[in-house]
């Protein structure tokens, strides 16, 4: 342990008056979460009890927080989503197993999503419930579930295309993707919710979620396929040539070849697009759907609970930091297994 410390913490004079300076202010800072949270919190009572207090209002989160994880879904069947998410959690737990790494999680995954969509919206001997009643950390996992396995593919895709020589393909993409990265997730949501109605015949209506999910997808995509051509300029050019000298065409030469080599160039990036479009779902409320950042939000607004935002942002972002760090970690030991077998090899 001090070899650990004198090696990463305190290998110089000036290396170690950074530590000092940096292991003094998270003490401070934990003592005084610690002192808010623990210590000085009041753990039961009302809301009139909580702001006598200087501590952390438990009671608002004990009050609230079905509210905040599950929004306005109907509470006869709130038992459905609460399934759901447990059904994602165990799939997530065996996802990251090393075992399970194989092409049977290709079929997984969809009928997972089945199984959640089909406990959220309802149907047969399930009550049906409307996707407007749809919220909170349900919604949450909805949205940025599907739009991960959408615009990942979609994106490797798009990489391809940029990358190819014919102008008639790579021009499009091009202006496709620069366009899309030149603006905020925030005015496409808009569009697609206000102005592309508008261009609609009246008798046309499509659903204000679908089209929230189809602009994330067209968002996310155009990052990822940024990710992904990285990848693939990182890669010799001799390798394509000494596949086609093989005879193997252009399909069978980006598929067993080059995005096997690229893909694993650019986890971290690509981990790190997937846990910002997590994040970035928050920014639906601006159409009017509540995610876990919106039903927390709305929360707020009782007004016999004035004066907890504190208490329920905390409460959020330790959900968030739970999801996105559990997301880093797994992206790390992927990385650490293909070092392996490329060491091994």
């Amino acid at each position: 342990m001090s070899e650990w410390l004198k090696k990463n913490l305190f290998p110089s004079k000036s290396q170690s008056l950074i530590s000092l300076v940096m292991i003094s202010f998270l003490g401070g800072l934990i003592l005084k979460l610690s002192s808010w949270l623990f210590i000085n919190a009041t753990w039961i009572g009302d809301a009139q009890s909580c702001r006598e207090a200087t501590g952390a209002c438990l009671p608002f989160i004990r009050e609230k927080y079905l509210y905040i994880l599950f929004g306005v879904y109907p509470r006869e069947h709130l038992w459905r989503p609460f399934v759901g998410l447990v059904i994602w959690a165990i799939f997530w737990i065996h996802f990251t197993k090393k075992k399970n790494w194989n092409r049977k999680l290709l079929f997984k995954f969809p009928v997972i999503f089945f199984i959640y969509f089909y406990l959220l919206r309802g149907g047969g001997p399930f009550a049906r419930v409307d996707n407007h009643l749809w919220g909170g950390l349900p919604l949450t996992i909805l949205l940025s579930t599907v739009g991960i396995l959408i615009s990942y593919p979609l994106g490797i895709l798009l990489a391809l295309a940029r990358r190819s020589k014919s102008k008639l393909i790579s021009i499009p993409v091009v202006c496709y993707i620069e366009l899309i990265r030149g603006v905020p997730l925030i005015s496409i949501l808009f569009m697609s919710s206000v102005m592309l109605p508008l261009f609609l015949p009246n008798d046309l209506s499509i659903d204000k979620l679908f089209r929230a999910q189809v602009a994330i997808v067209l968002f996310c995509a155009a990052y990822f396929a940024e990710v992904v051509r990285g990848g693939l300029q990182s890669l010799d050019e001799g390798q394509e040539e000494a596949a086609r000298a093989l005879g193997l065409n252009y399909v069978q030469t980006q598929f067993y070849i080059v995005l096997p080599q690229a893909l694993v160039q650019v986890i971290p990036p690509t981990v790190n697009t997937m846990i910002g479009m997590f994040k970035d779902t928050s920014l639906v409320i601006v159409i009017a759907l509540f995610d876990l950042m919106g039903t927390a939000k709305s929360s707020l607004t009782d007004a016999n609970w004035l004066g907890f935002s504190i208490e329920a942002y905390v409460f959020i972002a330790s959900i968030y930091f739970i999801i996105c760090f559990s997301m880093g970690r797994f992206s790390k030991r992927v990385e650490e297994e293909f070092k392996l077998a490329k060491e091994r090899r």
